[in-house]
C-alpha cells in the first residue's frame, strides 16, 4: 500500500525522507513518494510532524476495523517452553476487563508444539487458547511470529491484543501495529476499560516519567498495547477451569532472512532478572562510583535469588546497564527484601519499587523520602554501612 503526500499540509522539513528506509522519498519544495520503491511501512507516517502523509486507502480501512473486534487477546511469550510471568500477569487483568466488558479473555500461542501450555493458560483465566504450532516457531523470529499473528487477527477479529514490554514484546508489538495499521500504546503500567464504547484506556509514564498518560484508540482495532512486567498480579491458577483451545493453521508463513546461530545470555554479573529476583540489592547516586557497586554484588551474592539494581541517576551515570534500572522509566519489582543503597527516595523510583514486600533504606540524609517508604532504615554512609552488614549477613549463615 503507497503512502500519499498532502502537499497543502506539507511543509518541506525533510523529515519524511530521513525516516524512509529505502530511499523513496525526495524533497522537492514538497515531499514526493515513488509509489514504485515505496514499501508501506508507515515510517514517514510517523516521522512527519504535521500529519501530511498518509496510506492510501487508510480510510476506508478504519471503516471495516471499526465494525469489528471483540474479546481481549494476550500473546503468550515462552522461555525454554513455559510462559514467563507477564504472561499470567496480562490474562488475569485481560480476564478482569474482559468480565466488565462483557468479553472473553483469550490467550495466543505460537510455539513448535504446545504441550500442556494451553491447559496452564486456561487455568491463569484464559477463556480461549489460539494455538499456531509449527516447528518453525522453536525459536523467537520477529517476521515468522509478526506473520502468524496477523493471519490469526484477520482471521478472528480481536478488539484488543495484549502484550508483554519484554525484549520480545516490544520488538513484535510494533511490527503487528504497523501490519494492522492501528494504534499501540507502549509500556503501560495501568490499564481500564471504558464499557460504554468499547475502549482500553492505556496508561503510561511520560515526559521521563513525570506525569502519566492515558491512551485511547478509538478508531482502529485491535487495540494494542505493551504491558511493563511485574505492575499486575498473576491469578492464583485454578486447575479445574475449563476453556476452548482452537488450532490455527497459517495459509503461508514468509520466509524470514534471519538465521538464529547462537544463543548466549546477557546481562549483568547475575543471570537472574530484576523483574525475578526475589532479593535486590539496588544503588543510587549516593554509591558514589560504578566501583562501589561491585558492594552490591557482594551482598546480592550472599541469596540465593538476589541481583544487583539501580535508579535512573546511576543508569545515566553507565554505572549499570538500562536493563537494570527500577522506576516509572525502568522497570516495576517486586521482590520480598529491596535494599534502597543511596537513593533518595524520587516517585519515579519509588513507582517501580512500592510492591515489595519489605524496604530496608541506607542513607545518609535522614530526611530522604525513601525513609517514608521503607520497613527499616539506617542514618550513614551507605559505602561504611554495606560492608558491616554483609559481614553481618555471612556471620548469620555461618551459624
Amino acid at each position: 500500500m503507497a503512502m500519499i503526500v498532502d502537499k497543502e499540509t506539507c511543509v518541506g522539513c525533510g523529515a519524511c525522507v530521513a525516516a524512509c528506509p529505502v530511499g523513496a522519498i525526495s524533497l522537492e519544495d514538497k515531499a514526493c513518494i515513488d509509489a514504485d520503491s515505496c514499501i508501506g511501512c508507515g515510517a514517514c507516517v510517523n516521522a512527519c510532524p504535521v500529519g501530511a502523509i498518509s496510506a492510501e486507502g487508510a480510510v476506508a480501512k478504519k471503516e471495516v476495523e471499526n465494525n469489528h473486534g471483540t474479546d481481549l487477546w494476550v500473546v503468550t511469550e515462552l522461555e525454554n517452553g513455559e510462559p514467563v510471568g507477564v504472561t499470567y500477569e496480562l490474562i488475569g487483568v485481560a480476564s478482569d476487563l474482559a468480565a466488565k466488558a462483557g468479553e472473553k479473555c483469550c490467550a495466543v500461542l505460537v510455539a513448535a508444539e504446545a504441550g500442556d501450555v494451553p491447559q496452564k493458560l486456561i487455568a491463569a483465566g484464559a477463556d480461549k487458547v489460539y494455538v499456531i504450532a509449527d516447528a518453525r516457531f522453536a525459536d523467537y523470529n520477529t517476521d515468522l511470529y509478526t506473520d502468524a499473528i496477523c493471519q490469526l487477527v484477520d482471521a478472528y477479529k480481536p478488539s484488543a491484543l495484549l502484550i508483554g514490554a519484554t525484549a520480545d514484546g516490544r520488538d513484535l508489538a510494533p511490527r503487528i501495529a504497523a501490519r494492522k495499521m492501528t494504534g499501540l500504546c507502549a509500556d503501560c503500567t495501568e490499564l481500564d476499560i471504558d464499557v460504554d464504547n468499547q475502549v482500553v484506556e492505556w496508561t503510561r509514564p511520560a515526559l521521563g516519567g513525570n506525569i502519566l498518560a492515558t491512551i485511547l484508540c478509538k478508531e482502529t482495532r485491535p487495540q494494542m498495547g505493551t504491558v511493563r512486567p511485574k505492575v499486575f498480579k498473576a491469578k492464583p491458577m485454578d486447575a479445574t477451569r475449563t476453556g476452548e483451545v482452537i488450532n490455527f493453521t497459517c495459509e503461508t508463513l514468509v520466509t524470514s532472512p534471519v538465521e538464529l546461530l547462537k544463543k548466549e545470555a546477557v546481562g549483568g554479573t547475575s543471570s537472574i532478572k530484576i523483574e525475578d529476583a526475589e532479593v535486590i540489592c539496588s544503588g543510587g547516586r549516593g554509591m558514589g562510583s560504578a566501583d562501589n557497586f561491585k558492594i552490591l554484588e557482594e551482598m546480592a551474592a550472599l541469596f540465593e535469588n538476589g541481583t544487583v539494581a539501580g535508579s535512573r541517576a546511576v543508569v545515566d551515570e553507565g554505572w549499570i546497564g538500562h536493563s537494570c534500572q527500577v522506576g516509572q522509566s525502568g522497570k516495576t519489582v517486586t521482590p520480598k527484601i529491596y535494599f534502597a543503597c543511596g537513593i533518595s527516595g524520587a516517585i519515579q523510583h519509588l513507582a517501580g519499587m512500592t510492591g515489595s514486600d519489605m524496604v530496608i533504606a541506607i542513607n545518609k540524609d535522614a530526611n530522604a523520602p525513601i525513609f517514608k517508604t521503607a520497613q527499616y532504615g539506617i542514618v550513614g554512609d551507605v559505602n561504611v554501612i554495606l560492608p558491616k552488614l554483609i559481614a553481618k549477613i555471612k556471620a548469620y549463615k555461618e551459624n
